[in-house]
C-alpha cells in the first residue's frame, strides 16, 4: 500500500513545475486557472520569480498548491497511475489543502481562494519582525520541551512542527525565541534560525484562525476519496465538517508530522510518494521510519521512475 504526501511552505523554488508546464497542456490549463481565480499572474511568479515575490506567504501558499495539483494531475491523467494501492493522503501544513484538492474533497478554485486568504491572514496576525522561528536539531520532542521550560519564557514559545526524529520547529515572539536560543547555545545544542515572515503554527496565529473560520465555512467540502491524515490529530479523517474545523485549528496548532508518518506506517503502508516541489518530506519520512520506500516526484524523470518502480 502507498500514501501520497504533499509539501508545505519552504519547498518553493522559482521555476518549480516548469518542466511539466512546458510539456503538458493540462498543466498550462491549471496554471491559467490559478491566474484567473487569483486575478494576478501567479504562474509568472512560479515560473520566473522574482524569488522575493514567491516567498511572500500570500503567493507561496497558492503557488505550492498549484504545482502540487498540476504534478498529481499529470501522474493520474497522463501517466495513468492507478490509485488502487493508495491508502491515505497527507499534506504538511498548507499541503493539507493540496491533499484535499487531489482527493476531490475541495475544488481547486476554492482551495486557491482559501490559501491566498490564509497567507494574508497569517502574515497580518503578527507585525513583521515581531515573531521568529527556529529549527532545533538532534533532540527529541521531550528534550525540546525541557529546554523551553528551562528558558523561563513569559510569552509565546511553542512547538510549531514536530517534523521528524531530531527535527523540531519552534515558533513564538522574537524575545522568547531569543531566550530559548541562549539556553540551547549554553547547552551546546544545534539550532537554525528560519528565514520566515511570521511565526506560524503557534498561539500568535489565533487572529488568523479567527479570520479564516468564516471563509473556510463558506466553502463546500465533500467527503474525500481517500482519508486525509490531519496535521492537528495525526489521525485519518474524512468527515467534511470535521475537516473544516481542523483546518481552522491547524493555523495555530502543532503540525504533528512525525506522529502522522508513524500512524500511516502502522496502516501497513510501505511506499510514501511525495508530490510537489522539493524533497523535504521524503527526508522527514526517512528519518522517522527505517527501511521504507520513498519516492519524490518533482520532474518527469522522477515520475517515470516512480511509476516503473511501483509497477514491479
Amino acid at each position: 500500500m502507498n500514501a501520497i504526501l504533499f509539501p508545505g511552505q519552504g519547498s518553493q523554488i522559482v521555476g518549480m513545475g516548469s518542466e511539466f508546464y512546458n510539456n503538458f497542456t493540462l498543466v498550462k490549463n491549471i496554471f491559467e486557472e490559478a491566474d484567473e481565480k487569483l486575478k494576478y499572474k501567479i504562474s509568472k511568479i512560479i515560473l520566473n520569480g522574482p524569488e522575493n515575490e514567491l516567498k511572500l506567504t500570500k503567493n507561496t501558499q497558492p503557488a505550492i498548491l498549484t504545482v502540487s495539483y498540476a504534478i498529481f494531475s499529470v501522474l493520474v491523467k497522463e501517466f495513468n497511475f492507478s490509485l488502487k494501492s493508495t491508502k491515505l493522503f497527507a499534506g504538511h501544513s498548507l499541503g493539507e489543502y493540496s491533499a484535499l484538492v487531489c482527493s476531490k474533497s475541495l475544488e481547486f478554485n476554492d482551495a486557491l481562494f482559501l490559501l491566498f486568504e490564509r497567507g494574508k491572514a497569517m502574515q497580518n496576525a503578527v507585525p513583521l519582525g515581531k515573531g521568529s522561528m527556529i529549527a532545533v536539531l538532534g533532540l527529541s520532542i521531550e528534550e525540546v520541551n525541557k529546554f523551553i521550560k528551562e528558558s523561563q519564557i513569559n510569552n509565546v514559545c511553542e512547538i510549531a512542527n514536530d517534523n521528524s526524529i531530531g527535527q523540531t520547529i519552534i515558533s513564538g515572539d522574537i524575545v522568547s525565541i531569543n531566550k530559548l536560543e541562549k539556553v540551547l547555545k549554553s547547552n551546546k545544542k544545534k539550532f537554525i534560525p528560519l528565514n520566515v515572515s511570521a511565526p506560524f503554527h503557534c498561539s500568535l496565529m489565533n487572529p488568523a484562525a479567527e479570520a479564516m473560520k468564516e471563509k473556510i465555512n463558506s466553502v463546500e467540502f465533500k467527503k474525500p476519496d481517500f482519508d486525509i491524515v490531519s496535521n492537528v490529530t495525526s489521525e485519518p479523517e474524512n468527515n467534511p465538517e470535521k475537516i473544516k474545523k481542523l483546518l481552522v485549528e491547524q493555523i495555530y496548532s502543532t503540525v504533528r508530522w512525525r506522529e502522522s508518518i508513524i500512524n500511516i506506517s502502522d496502516q501497513k503502508v510501505t511506499d510514501f510518494i511525495e508530490i510537489g516541489p522539493g524533497k523535504v518530506l521524503t527526508g522527514m519520512v526517512k528519518r522517522t521510519i527505517k527501511n521504507i520506500n520513498c519516492f519524490s516526484i518533482n520532474s518527469i524523470s522522477d515520475m517515470k521512475k516512480t511509476v516503473d518502480e511501483l509497477k514491479k
